[in-house]
């Protein structure tokens, strides 16, 4: 057999695609909103490779109360690091959007760009957790500032040190059963 090749299309997944096959049973309504959703999400990798590209360009942008200008002001305007990977193992880790630490304070930016306002930092105390891991900072003994950029402006609150260490005592536990099931 002399197949057909398709080199504009390797390595990407149909919309429609065979192993996400429950868009069979879909209604047309149904189609439409699984569609825009899934265009929100590639818009949104799209925005934090922008604000990334920003930040690390030190590029300012207009000064409009809009999250994402907002999120890439503030992130220059606090010298952070954009796109920094936090590890703890290989089985805890993560990308913080923007980040500093500097005189005992650690900021942490999450911009969020879907239309469903996000109510916990649960995903910064994590960051949070995986830095005190990865650079050993006891969480009490820091400052730690987190925003959420989203909408028109940003969810500010300092972080629970208490918080923070039972997330770092959970994943040093998880992260012992895990390696003992892979080995």
């Amino acid at each position: 057999m002399n197949w057909n090749k398709y080199p504009s299309i390797e390595g990407k997944h149909a919309f429609l695609s065979a192993s996400q096959g429950s868009w069979i049973n879909y209604s047309d309504e149904q189609l439409i909103s699984s569609r825009e959703s899934y265009m929100a999400k590639i818009e949104g990798t799209e925005l934090h490779l922008l604000a990334s590209m920003l930040i690390q360009k030190r590029i300012k942008v207009a000064n409009y109360k809009k999250a994402f200008n907002m999120f890439v002001n503030d992130s220059i305007g606090f010298g952070m690091q954009s796109e920094q990977t936090l590890y703890f193992s290989e089985n805890a880790f993560g990308t913080a959007d923007a980040i500093s630490f500097r005189d005992n304070e650690l900021k942490i930016f999450d911009l969020k760009t879907g239309r469903i306002p996000v109510k916990t930092f649960r995903q910064l105390d994590i960051y949070a957790a995986y830095f005190c891991l990865e650079y050993g900072h006891n969480p009490h003994d820091i400052l730690i500032e987190q925003r959420i950029y989203q909408g028109r402006g940003y969810l500010h609150q300092e972080a629970n040190p208490d918080a923070i260490q039972n997330i770092m005592s959970k994943a040093i536990e998880f992260d012992k059963i895990l390696t003992q099931l892979q080995e």
